[in-house]
Order: structure tokens, then C-alpha cells, then sequence
């Protein structure tokens, strides 16, 4: 007596992309199916993640599915897993779509200028900053330097004993220390 056996999972990797090269080798519409029942909410989903209203979500489903089975000959299981592909595809209609809204964004987004920092950001970070002077000015010039050398210059304890001609044990004692003296003082504004 033999078993059937089982069906593989429907989003199993090597089933997906089986099922693009289906579509590519034969245009074949029950594949495709699958393959737009599986996908398409998810790239919704991920549409609606990256702040895509629902119906341009909807749309920018519809419309990566669509170039799916048109491109579905370009698929190569050997470079990427189906899913990569169509959130490529998915990624790529997305950009597309809000460059025909701002025709100014940069080919690459990862070019696009950062925004410039809110006005209350920029004063709350001066007020940080400036809070921390105050209480860096109160440290005796010992613990000063050694916070500097190792938070601002980012330098190793080791490194900081060897320039300092100290002890590495009295360098981390003077860190220890302003860093105590540091979180009471500003801890209290």
C-alpha cells in the first residue's frame, strides 16, 4: 500500500518559484492564480506598511502582479527566492508611482536629501548639549580629560592609560567616577 504524498506548503520557496516558471514557460493561468492569491495581499500589506493609501495599495498590488506574468521569462530561481523578485518588483511600481507624483525624488531614494530637523528638535539639542557642557565644566580637569578622550574621541581605555602615562585602573576610576558625578547633575535638571 502506498502513501500520497503530501502537497507541498503554498508558500513553500521552490513551489513559488516553480510556479513563475510555469507561468513564464507555458502562460499558464492556474499557476499565476496561485501565485496572485499568495502574493498580492501581501504586497498589498507591504504597499499599505510604507504608507501607501488602501486603494493605491490595491493598485500598486494589482499593477506588480500584472508585470509578473508579463516578465514572468526574466525570472531566474537561480538568483533570488520568488518572493525577492516580485517585492523588487513590488519596491520598483512603488517608486515608480511616486515619481510620477514628485518628479524631482532622486533615481536611487537612498540619494534623497534628509529632511531638515524640526525647530523644536534643533532647540531641545542645543538645550541637551548645552546642559552637558555645564556639567562637564564641573568635573575636576583629570576626570574632564578622560571623559573626552573616551567618549569624544572614542578611544580605548587601554589607549587612554598609555597616552595619559596612567595607570589603567585610575583612568577607569575617573570615568567611573565623572560618570557618577555626571548622571546626579544632570539627572537633577
Amino acid at each position: 500500500m502506498s502513501v500520497a504524498p503530501e502537497p507541498a506548503a503554498p508558500d513553500d520557496p521552490k513551489r513559488l518559484s516553480g510556479l513563475i516558471v510555469a507561468v513564464a514557460a507555458n502562460a499558464d493561468r492556474d499557476a499565476f492564480a496561485i501565485l496572485f492569491d499568495h502574493f498580492a495581499p501581501r504586497v498589498k500589506s507591504y504597499m499599505l506598511r510604507l504608507g501607501a493609501a488602501p486603494e493605491a495599495a490595491e493598485e500598486l498590488a494589482q499593477e506588480t502582479m500584472l508585470t509578473v506574468w508579463r516578465k514572468a521569462g526574466a525570472f531566474d530561481p537561480t538568483r533570488a527566492a520568488a518572493s525577492t523578485w516580485i517585492f523588487t518588483i513590488a519596491r520598483n511600481r512603488r517608486i515608480d508611482a511616486l515619481r510620477r507624483i514628485r518628479p524631482d525624488l532622486p533615481a536611487d531614494p537612498a540619494e534623497a536629501p534628509d529632511m531638515p530637523a524640526a525647530p523644536d528638535a534643533v532647540l531641545a539639542a542645543g538645550q541637551d548639549e548645552a546642559r552637558v557642557r555645564a556639567a562637564l565644566a564641573t568635573l575636576s580637569a583629570e576626570q574632564a580629560e578622560v571623559v573626552r578622550l573616551s567618549f569624544f574621541s572614542d578611544r580605548p581605555h587601554a589607549e587612554i592609560a598609555e597616552a595619559l602615562g596612567l595607570p589603567l585602573g585610575t583612568v577607569k576610576s575617573r570615568l567611573r567616577l565623572a560618570m557618577g558625578r555626571l548622571r546626579a547633575i544632570l539627572g537633577e535638571r
